[in-house]
Order: structure tokens, then sequence, then C-alpha cells
């Protein structure tokens, strides 16, 4: 018997009908342009959220989880609704309300992502549920339609107006590739990401700044290339070029324009990156990474100074690029640094993070790995 699947038996009494699991990701280039029908680059990473559920005749949603020391949460499903308060659950119950089940059901979860590390530990939870319950329902829905179900779950259930990355990569994602998602119309083409037979080490630094994106940050920044895309009416920002943002700088304002110049040149960004990742062109790979990082430290202005600090730390080092992912306003940041660099790398982080009176900040590293699925 599998761990959540003896855990839900624990909380319950019985066995679950239906186990799954999703992981959380890293985005190696292309930030903040998915809802801006731009390209993104992200793979998923080993961490992963489990989910147990089994059918009731009740008519109540029960939801646990080892985080919160297996502790029922129960909701009415009558009283489901995106005004309903609530906490973490309120994920859960956003896919529940997002896929239209009307059954009573009970659901213990172990989320495995860190939380507020930038590594999409929501979208993992949403994507598990929306596995667990696309089969345990016979719903039918091929991957784009759940990635999408999980979006809404999350922009008009939760109330945070993400793009659809996330909830893409850790439904899609495959073992040993980065994942070009087109965010216009979900097609997707695998890239292989295979640093280690280059003596390269893709290094995860989690800052230890944990930020919450439901605070306004987000949606203030989301609304300014909303706007852009109005005043200048284009479909998005896919369809501005960057000659032509710059002619037009006189109609927006100025922090419009520096975020509008972000969306613009990484999505390009993602496009070169591609080629330098078929090329093997590691070296070309980390000057983007660079410039990603620079773009939205300065344009976007999403980056913190613990995150900076982590991507200038990796740089001394002598990382061929560092950048931060994520949300922003903390979580994590990416280095791409020669194998044997790693701990070296990570001792010159720390002495900057103590030099500055920082909280000690956690490293991990990990290979491209499998969407969700079924257990």
């Amino acid at each position: 018997m599998s761990s959540i699947s003896s855990n839900f038996e624990k909380v319950y009494g019985h066995s679950p009908h239906i186990c799954a699991s999703a992981p959380g990701r890293v985005n190696l280039i292309g930030e903040h342009i998915d809802f801006s029908e731009g390209f993104v680059l992200p793979f998923a990473i080993s961490d992963c959220t489990d989910v147990a559920i089994a059918r009731t005749n009740e008519k109540l949603i029960k939801i646990a989880s080892v985080q919160r020391n297996s502790e029922v949460i129960s909701v009415a499903i009558s009283d489901i609704s995106p005004n309903l308060k609530g906490d973490w659950e309120r994920y859960v119950l956003g896919v529940i309300w997002s896929l239209g089940i009307t059954t009573g059901l009970e659901i213990f979860i172990d989320g495995k992502v860190p939380v507020g590390a930038g590594l999409s530990s929501s979208a993992a939870l949403e994507a598990s549920v929306a596995t667990a319950l696309n089969s345990l329902f016979s719903l039918g829905h091929d991957l784009p339609t759940l990635a999408r179900l999980c979006q809404k779950a999350e922009n008009d259930y939760v109330g945070m107006p993400c793009g659809i990355m996330d909830q893409s990569v850790s439904l899609m994602a495959e073992k040993g590739s980065a994942l070009l998602l087109d965010c216009r119309d979900l097609t997707t083409k695998n890239i292989s990401f295979d640093v280690a037979s280059h003596g390269l080490e893709l290094l995860i630094i989690d800052t230890q700044v944990h930020h919450a994106l439901v605070d306004g940050g987000y949606a203030e920044r989301r609304g300014s290339c909303d706007s852009v895309v109005n005043k200048l009416k284009k479909i998005s920002m896919r369809h501005l070029s960057l000659d032509e943002l710059f002619s037009k700088r006189s109609e927006i304002t100025e922090t419009e324009f520096l975020r509008a110049h972000h969306a613009v040149t990484e999505i390009q960004r993602v496009l070169d990156a591609v080629i330098a990742l078929e090329k093997n062109d590691f070296v070309e790979l980390g000057n983007l990474i660079n410039a990603s990082h620079n773009s939205l430290r300065d344009d976007y202005t999403v980056s913190c100074p613990e995150l900076d600090c982590a991507v200038d730390a990796s740089l001394a080092a002598g990382a061929l690029g560092a950048r931060m992912v994520g949300g922003g306003f903390g979580g994590s940041a990416i280095a791409l640094v020669k194998a044997q660099n790693v701990e070296s790398t990570k001792k010159g982080i720390e002495k900057a993070f103590q030099d500055k009176g920082y909280k000690a900040p956690r490293f991990f590293t990990s290979l491209p790995s499998q969407g969700a699925r079924t257990l």
C-alpha cells in the first residue's frame, strides 16, 4: 500500500478509490508571459503533491493533509462558491467547483513541493486533484482542458490571476525534457535538457522569503500588461514588436512601458533559449538566463534583495547564468553551474546571505521529471 493510501485510511477508516500525484516546476526561462500568449520553457521537478480521494454518499467535501496534522476540514457541497472564505483548501475546492463535481468526497493530501518557494506548489495541488477526479469520474478531459480548468479554479475561485504555465507543465511534462509551451493554444514541444552530460547542474536556491501572490502585486503587473494591449489595440503582447513598443511609448505610461518591455523581450528570450539548447550552447543559455533576471528586476520589478543576492553570489562564484524564478517577491532562484563548482557556489551564496543578515537559504537540484499521473 502506498504512503498516501495508508495515510488516507488512517484518517477516514477505509481505502481511497483513486490516488494521483503531480509535480512542482522550475521555469528555465519565460517568466510572467504566460498570460500574454507567450512561450515558456519550464520543467517538472521531482517534488510532488500526492492525493488520495474516495467518493461518499454525504453532501460534504472532507479535506485533510499531512502538512496540517491530518485535521479534517468539512465543507457542504452547497456552500462551495468563490465567495466562500478559507485557506489552502480553497485550491482543492476550486478544482472541484471548476470540474463541476457535486458528489461527496473524502480527500487526503501530502504536499511535498515547498510552499512559497516559487516552485508552484499551488499548481501541483490543483493538478493532482484534477488528475484524480478526471479518472475517478471518467470525465474524459484531455490535458490542455484539465490545465485550463485548473487555471479557472485559481483565477476565478481562489482569486489569483495566474497564467496557464504552471498547471500545464505539472500535467504535461515528460522526464528528461523541458516543455516548450505555446500559451496561446497550449501546443507543446519537448526540448531535451541534459545538463549533466555536459558537466553542468541546475542549482535551485530557496531564499526562504515566502511570497503570497494573492496580495495584489501580481495582479497589478498583469493589469499593466492588459492596459498596454488595450491602448495599443493588440490581441496580446505576443503581437507587439519591440520597434512598435518604442514607437508608441508616448501612448502608454512609463510603468506600462517597462512591463511591456519585459514581456516582449522575454518572449524572444525563450525562443532564443530553445535554439541554444538545441545547439548545446550553454554559455548562450546562461546569458539569456542573466538577461531574464535583469528584466524581471528592472522592468517588471518582481525581484527582492534576497533573490538579487542569490543571483549575484552565484555569478560571482562562476555560474554561467542565474535568475529568479516564479512569481517573484521572494521564493527561489536558479543557477546554471559547473558540476564541480556546486559546493563552492553554495558556500558563496551562504556567505553572501550571512553577510547581509538574511535567513540561510536552502539548496536542492532536480532533473526534469514526469508530469501528473494516477498512482
